[in-house]
């Protein structure tokens, strides 16, 4: 199955080993357990080799794990965040993933460019950790309502920025958990952005957007009225068809994984309704199931 680039979901990391068995029959192929903040009191030994099992029983793969909270600052419900980071990484391999995600994080309040210096500090040793165990740092490419100026959580949602980051870092295990939506809220053209840094693409986010341009060119961005939407794949205005072309031409060796809970249409009792159909739809994009060639 993995010549064909697997088709995922994110789950919750604490309660991953109750949930993966209820949808794995679905069709997903590969899961990315995330924790928000903190990893908490979770036996990591214990929940990696429960997940190892379910596994080998459904064949899927854990294409990541994930930490999402701001590691720069250690201040408030951030206190443990720099710490799981480290977790994950020595724990990474008993999950059978190399990869090991989250936010950069920011100094709080201050500019992009005023957060690389402590980026550096932080991210170059942990780097350099991840490396003596094979592992791999991806960094997620959402805002979180942050500016070039100003923000609470990540510096990594900006061409601009990445630049900065991997100058100030300039490791081979130091890339992007990419996804199209989080570039197409700021209006930008994802598929050139991509061509362009596929190669610091370690993991991808099936997460789509629909832009509402009549809104954008009538009201600007500004304004009352919402002219941008987080979508699930399938319903939003990326073609996903480029975006695994674009992947296997340049030796893509990971997942897509679906984030969902954020399509305002298909959520609260229809949430899995719309990531099966995210599911089967990035299925059809990548050329359907793998079919071996004639001997």
């Amino acid at each position: 199955m993995d010549n064909k680039l697997r088709i995922g979901t994110l789950v919750q990391g604490g309660n991953a080993v109750q949930v993966i068995p209820q949808i794995v029959s679905h069709g997903f192929e590969s899961f990315n357990p995330t924790f928000w903040q903190t990893t908490g009191d979770t036996d990591l030994t214990e929940m990696a080799k429960r997940l190892r099992a379910l596994a080998d029983e459904h064949d899927f793969v854990i294409s990541a794990i994930s930490v999402f909270g701001n590691p720069l600052t250690g201040e408030g419900d951030n206190a443990d965040t720099l710490a799981s980071w480290e977790r994950l990484i020595d724990h990474a391999h008993l999950f059978g993933t190399n990869i090991v995600s989250g936010f950069t994080g920011r100094l709080t309040g201050q500019s992009i460019d005023e957060s690389i210096p402590k980026f550096k500090e932080v991210f170059g040793e942990l780097t350099r950790r991840a490396a003596d165990k094979g592992v791999r740092i991806a960094f997620e490419n959402c805002d979180m309502g942050g500016t070039w100026a100003t923000g609470d959580w990540n510096i990594a949602h900006n061409p601009v920025a990445w630049e900065l980051m991997f100058n100030a870092v300039p490791e081979d295990n130091i890339g992007l958990e990419w996804e199209p939506c989080h570039q197409m809220v700021s209006l930008i053209d994802p598929i050139p952005q991509l061509r362009k840094w596929v190669n610091k693409v370690f993991h991808v986010h099936g997460k789509d957007a629909t832009i509402a341009w009549d809104v954008v060119k009538e009201q600007g961005v500004h304004g009352k009225e919402p002219f941008v939407w987080h979508r699930t794949p399938g319903f939003g205005d990326t073609n996903w068809s480029d975006i695994i072309t674009i992947l296997r031409q340049n030796g893509y060796q990971g997942t897509i994984d679906i984030e969902g809970w954020h399509d305002p249409v298909y959520r609260d009792e229809l949430e899995m309704t719309g990531q099966v159909h995210g599911l089967n739809y990035l299925k059809h994009c990548r050329g359907g199931d793998f079919v071996p060639n004639p001997v």
